[in-house]
């Protein structure tokens, strides 16, 4: 039989409480919108009542009230109050697949990898991973537009009267990418396995926003302002150590603000969620409260 592991256990308590661990509260309470030094705060307050009564388990009775005295009423309730909705999400016992879209720039693996940590989610891939293992199996001859990025695809068009060649060349690579996709979706949910995919090819309206057995979230990340967005790739640039070279996205600029447009609008028009990233550690909470709030109607349902 196939073991099935959705996300990692964290300790939230309930009848009878649950093995207590420093590290996975503080996860469960980052889950929650909590601040990582906050959570860590808590966390350690939690261990140090534990140590003084002697006990090992903690429960959400008692939770609370640490939670209260060190975040303060309204935080500290909210925290428990999400913990409560995380703990549903666990007891729904579904794999969770995370799809985080958005144009070149916008963030996207740091928060999918940000939030598959909270979610305790160890499958992360990208749909640049998945068309740079097409192009080993697929020469330029045969499929093109995989063989470039997704905002220069458009010189992989070979007429383009009949349209812009910047959206014809990546909506052509987009459909050959999400093959791949689409299969490596399959083959994790076949295993039972929770998976995060993120990447400029998760077009609103071209994936399944519903799969039987599974819970999944789909959300777009953009950036309204040019400025801010150009600003992604200096950083990318400095953290890559030249890999990723600020100068070439930023010619490419109008291009991807192109391609932003496209996906913004596409998510608009079949509900898909746009958040703004002018914050990681705000754009991280909001897909936490998609997934909780996904689950929340998988409960009532």
């Amino acid at each position: 039989m196939t073991e099935r592991r959705h996300t990692e256990p964290l300790p939230l308590g309930g009848q009878g409480g649950l093995p207590y661990s420093k590290g996975l509260m503080a996860r469960a309470l980052m889950v929650t919108g909590v601040p990582a030094d906050r959570a860590y705060e808590l966390a350690r307050r939690i261990e140090a009542d534990l140590a003084a009564q002697g006990a090992t388990e903690v429960d959400l009775e008692r939770l609370q009230g640490l939670a209260v005295e060190v975040l303060g009423t309204g935080e500290g309730e909210q925290a428990i109050r999400r913990l409560r909705r995380y703990r549903e999400l666990q007891e729904l016992d579904l794999p969770i697949v995370l799809l985080v879209g958005g144009a070149t720039g916008t963030g996207k693996s740091t928060v999918a990898t940000e939030a598959a940590h909270r979610l305790g989610i160890t499958r992360v891939t990208s749909t640049d991973f998945i068309r740079q293992t097409m192009r080993a199996f697929f020469a330029k001859e045969f499929m093109p537009s995989i063989h470039y990025s997704s905002f220069d695809a458009g010189d992989s068009v070979p007429d383009s009267e009949t349209g812009d060649p910047t959206l014809l060349g990546f909506l052509d690579q987009t459909r050959n990418i999400l093959t791949g996709a689409k299969a490596a979706i399959e083959r994790a949910l076949e295993e039972g396995w929770s998976m995060v995919l993120e990447g400029v090819h998760l077009v609103p309206g071209m994936l399944p926003t519903q799969i039987e057995g599974a819970l999944v979230v789909h959300c777009v990340l953009a950036i309204d302002s040019a400025e801010h967005h150009a600003s992604h790739f200096l950083i990318r640039d400095a953290t890559s150590e030249g890999i990723r070279p600020m100068d070439k996205y930023m010619a490419a600029l109008p291009e991807i603000r192109k391609l932003q447009d496209y996906i913004v609008e596409r998510a608009r028009r079949t509900g898909v969620p746009v958040i703004e990233n002018v914050n990681m550690e705000l754009a991280v909470g909001t897909v936490m409260e998609l997934v909780l709030a996904r689950a929340d109607s998988l409960v009532r349902t």
